[in-house]
């Protein structure tokens, strides 16, 4: 199959074609204007140049095949690949409803929206609470296909060009397992569609020897680590990577993380239910974070078929977040979004394979 024009950055589009302001324009009919033929651009391009697109490159390379919506608003999609038929997922995570002025109708505040992708099909990570490792680890995605899903789904959603998108790549995957590709998308996300690399978040399970070359690329990203435990017997039985990278190696990379002032690196902390919940935990967690410029984002565990965790109670959830936030750790509980429509990772995924779906 041909490449697809999604995989090229602005820079390599402009070397590659001649005269090199074509790249300009066809970035603005690709992530503007939502086109999905180069025959629709002939307003712009000539005829031989058209027929030279359609032979060196392929656009769309992945399609929505299965859209299920929340009664809050989010949405999640089951992509699958044109090139192999595989299937991956992505979540629209409505953050923000519209605020409409009540006597005028202006609209005072517009919708937040975040897309939640993929970067792999499946994970090699394996860990024991994520649906994703069922399926067992199958392939990188191109940056083009990464980049399809938040494309696809700002289309199907009717958002306007200049509506922003947070974007974090907390879907199927290990981000810095597929690093390349990861950067390459990143920085098309930016030079495309427009989402700067401060609304763009990285979340690593801990993969610590890839830690200082992500840092070295200097993308502005912002880093959110995988946690989920306060002690290595207790994260290793939750993340079987801890064995290579136990916690106090990522930390320590961590530390030399290139932070923007007033920016925090995040620590997301997966609340299971009587197992990693306990005050005496919240209590550990502020030791360990001790010196490190850093926020916690409390999770709490979302069920699915076949788990053996359970979901923490909130009471449990807030006395943790009150415990750390009144020793000054800024702690937040990320608001259940989409629990009703199998938004954890792998779940859509794992139906349709199992043809439930």
């Amino acid at each position: 199959m041909k490449a697809s024009i999604y995989d090229f950055t602005l820079k390599e589009l402009s070397q590659l074609l001649k005269p090199s302001f074509r790249a300009k324009q066809l970035y603005l009919w690709l992530y503007a204007k939502y086109k999905t033929s180069f025959k629709d651009m002939q307003n712009n391009f000539s005829k031989d140049f058209i027929a030279y697109l359609e032979r060196e490159f392929a656009l769309r390379t992945i399609e929505i095949t299965h859209v299920r919506e929340s009664v809050d608003g989010s949405k999640k999609y089951l992509f699958k690949s044109l090139r192999d038929n595989h299937t991956f997922e992505a979540v629209l995570l409505k953050m923000k409803d519209k605020k409409i002025d009540a006597e005028t109708n202006a609209i005072l505040e517009r919708e937040k929206y975040t897309v939640c992708v993929s970067c792999q099909i499946g994970c090699q990570v394996g860990c024991s609470f994520c649906f994703t490792q069922k399926g067992g680890f199958v392939r990188n995605l191109k940056a083009s296909e990464i980049i399809q899903q938040a494309l696809l789904i700002k289309e199907d959603n009717n958002l306007p060009l200049e509506k922003a998108l947070n974007i974090v790549f907390m879907g199927m995957g290990e981000p810095l397992n597929n690093l390349d590709e990861v950067c390459k998308a990143i920085e098309i996300f930016n030079t495309g569609m427009q989402i700067s690399p401060k609304r763009i978040t990285i979340s690593t399970s801990g993969v610590a020897d890839k830690i200082p070359i992500l840092a070295g690329k200097n993308l502005g990203v912002q880093l959110a680590i995988s946690l989920h435990a306060v002690d290595d017997k207790t994260r290793s039985s939750l993340m079987p990577l801890n064995k290579k990278y136990n916690i106090e190696c990522v930390l320590n990379e961590v530390r030399k993380w290139p932070l923007e002032q007033r920016k925090r690196v995040m620590f997301e902390y997966l609340l299971i239910k009587d197992l990693n919940d306990s005050l005496d935990c919240a209590k550990k967690l502020l030791k360990l974070l001790n010196g490190i410029k850093s926020k916690v984002n409390l999770i709490l565990f979302n069920p699915h078929e076949g788990s053996k965790f359970e979901r923490p109670s909130l009471e449990n959830a807030r006395m943790f977040a009150d415990f750390l936030n009144s020793k000054g750790l800024l702690c937040t509980i990320r608001e259940s979004k989409a629990l009703d429509i199998e938004a954890a990772c792998g779940q859509l995924r794992e139906k349709k394979l199992s043809q439930q779906i």
